[in-house]
Parts: structure tokens; sequence; C-alpha cells
């Protein structure tokens, strides 16, 4: 899961991406609504955890901005205005959640897993297809039954495959979902080429099909009807 915090308090906010990143999952950060839509339109996002009050502005104004962008990502609202009113126009406006503060940091990871496996995986924590099992919790994939061994980048590039079956994925878009704000200073993506030569070497040892097709100029595909 690849989340963006937009939170100006900087000690929540290191201890948000201390805690998730020992969960697993990538975080970016945002002080201000400002520096949240740059980076919203350069990059995706699965999970957008979201505080209402930024230094310049509302951080209800982001929902509106996701609607009329037309960006996919889910947002997980945490704020200390925990009105009736803010949580039902948030609601309301798009949030698939509100987590009031103070909370928990187990529980937000509860909630961020809750929204992410009904967003994109059928309320599951596993994807099955037909001899590929993913199982998110274990982070760990099988092929016929037989346990991959993966690294953590070949896991999440299957994952991100799996999740994504029959959309032309471009390179850039591989490597930002993999790296996030890495890729800013990286001359090309070349890289990417070896990760996904060695899940597909990887997958086909273990004797699954060969699904990841080439879209030459552009990057790769996840073919689910390959043959």
């Amino acid at each position: 899961m690849k989340v963006l915090i937009i939170e100006d308090n900087e000690d929540l906010t290191l201890n948000m991406v201390n805690y998730l990143e020992q969960e697993n999952i990538r975080c970016e950060t945002a002080k201000n609504l400002f520096e949240a839509q740059d980076k919203l339109l350069a990059f995706q996002y699965d999970c957008i955890l979201l505080d209402l009050m930024l230094p310049d502005g509302n951080g209800l104004d982001i929902l509106s901005f996701i609607k009329s962008n037309q960006i996919s990502a889910n947002v997980l609202i945490i704020s200390a205005k925990n009105a009736l009113d803010d949580r039902l126009r948030g609601l309301d406006l798009g949030a698939d959640d509100y987590l009031p503060k103070p909370f928990h940091l187990s529980e937000l990871l509860a909630r961020l897993r809750a929204i992410y496996r009904r967003s994109k995986l059928d309320g599951s924590d596993q994807i099955i297809f037909n001899e590929i099992n993913l199982d998110t919790k274990l982070l760990e994939a099988k092929v016929n039954q037989s346990v991959l061994d993966l690294t953590k980048k070949e896991y999440d590039l299957i994952l991100f495959f799996l999740t994504n079956k029959n959309r032309v994925i471009g390179k850039e878009a591989i490597a930002q979902h993999l790296w996030g704000d890495y890729t800013d200073d990286l001359a090309n993506f070349d890289f990417v080429y070896q990760h996904v030569k060695n899940l597909r070497k990887k997958i086909e040892k273990a004797g699954g099909k060969d699904y990841i097709k080439t879209v030459y100029g552009i990057g790769y595909k996840f073919d689910a009807n390959a043959k």
C-alpha cells in the first residue's frame, strides 16, 4: 500500500511514517494544501491520510480537488475537529472514513487495511488469480501452492500488477509506485526491466504462466488472458 500523509504536525507525521513503514506501507508526506495537490497530480496513491486543519486552508478542499481532477485514491480523515458536522461533510465529499485525534497508531493501521481490503481486494486479505495466490497480510506469494522467494520490491510489483490487470502501466508509473519521491532524481527507469525480468523468471520457475507482457515504448501489462 502506498499512502500520502497530509499533516502539518511534524512529530505526528514522523510517528505515523515510522510505524506504518514497519508494517510495509510506503509513506510520502505533505505539510500543506499546495504541496499535497502537487503530489496528487504527480503520483498515484492507494490511500490519503488527511488532516483538516492545514496552515494554508481547510483539508476538505483536498476532497474537492480529488473529485475535480478524477484522482483515484481512498481518503481517511485524521483530525482533532471531531464535530458531527465536520465528519458528515467529509464523508459527504467522498472520504472513506474519519478517525478523530488523538488515536492509537494500531487503530490507524487497522482502518487503513480495512479501506484497502474493501477498495482493492474485495474485502479479503488474499488475491487469488488462477495459479497465483497473494496473502497481503503475510506478504507472501504462491504459484501452484509453492511459495515464491521474492524480494520486497518484487512482491510489491506482483501486487501492483494483480490489482491493475489488463492495464498498460508505464515504466515511470511502476518506478513511482515502488520508489515514490526517490524517482525524481533518476535519469531513466531502465532498472524496472530487471525487476520485471526477475519476477517473470520466478513465476515461470514455479510453473506459472507468463502473464506479464512488454508493451514496447511504454511499459508492461499483466495480461489476464495469457495462454
